[in-house]
């Protein structure tokens, strides 16, 4: 594991819905400064409940997570596709400009963007030739870059995206592959996905999760843990992006 400050760690998490599903059991996991975290497992393994409860979504049965100098205002956050609305009657622009909630007050109008950040994000993101189609317009590729400039527009000390590859073409995962690079220089991030093709070179740390943790680390155990996850062979390609994602073995 690479070394840095610890932001936030996991301690003997586990979860239950209803008292009688166990979705984790047993789950210990830190999250250091600039860490670039991928927690892998199959569908229904119980990546998102973690990470709801790292969030503090969701109360573990038992186990806590602690956290070490952030707080959840320093949390940027990007959904699953399959858990936003396409339909959603908003604008790219208006609908970035939500990332700044906090600045809203309930009885005045929305707090004026003075500091133009929704314009600097639409530009960092080269959103300017769709910043006012509805989100219901525009591709996939369009939206993933929407989501993350309304989750980075309060400048978060730690990025975390569910499955954010899906959807998307092997172009806009290049794309997003090259942002979160970029974004590792100055944040931590934390990827859950069950695509094994989403693990790039850049990726520090990786947590093999299926109901309980198999895994954490980035060594030559990756693979036969994550055959373990899975409950079968795994073949590390990525699709479309060239990239070694184990050590070369003699």
């Amino acid at each position: 594991m690479k070394s840095g400050s610890l932001l936030i760690k996991a301690e003997n998490l586990s979860f239950s819905y209803n008292g009688k599903q166990s979705i984790l059991h047993d789950v210990s996991l830190p999250v250091c400064d600039k860490d670039y975290l991928v927690i892998m497992g199959p569908n229904g393994g119980g990546k998102t409940t973690l990470l709801k409860c790292i969030l503090g979504l969701l109360k573990p049965d038992s186990g806590k997570v602690r956290y070490y100098g952030v707080s959840s205002r320093e949390f940027g956050y990007v959904p699953q596709f399959t858990t936003f609305d396409r339909q959603m009657p908003i604008r790219v622009y208006d609908f970035i400009e939500t990332g700044m909630i906090n600045r809203y007050h309930p009885l005045k109008n929305r707090i004026p963007d003075r500091t133009g950040r929704v314009d600097k994000q639409i530009e960092r993101f080269s959103l300017d030739g769709i910043a006012f189609s509805a989100i219901s317009e525009i591709s996939g590729g369009q939206l993933q870059r929407a989501l993350l400039a309304r989750a980075l527009i309060q400048d978060p000390r730690i990025l975390f995206l569910d499955e954010p590859t899906t959807f998307i073409d092997s172009e806009s995962r290049g794309n997003l592959s090259a942002i979160l690079r970029e974004l590792n220089q100055t944040i931590a991030i934390v990827m859950i996905t069950h695509d094994t093709s989403a693990i790039d070179d850049h990726v520090k740390n990786i947590a093999c999760v299926n109901r309980t943790l198999y895994y954490h680390g980035r060594d030559e155990h990756l693979e036969e843990s994550l055959e373990k996850v899975y409950g079968c062979p795994i073949e590390l390609i990525g699709h479309g992006l060239p990239h070694r994602v184990l050590k070369e073995h003699e």
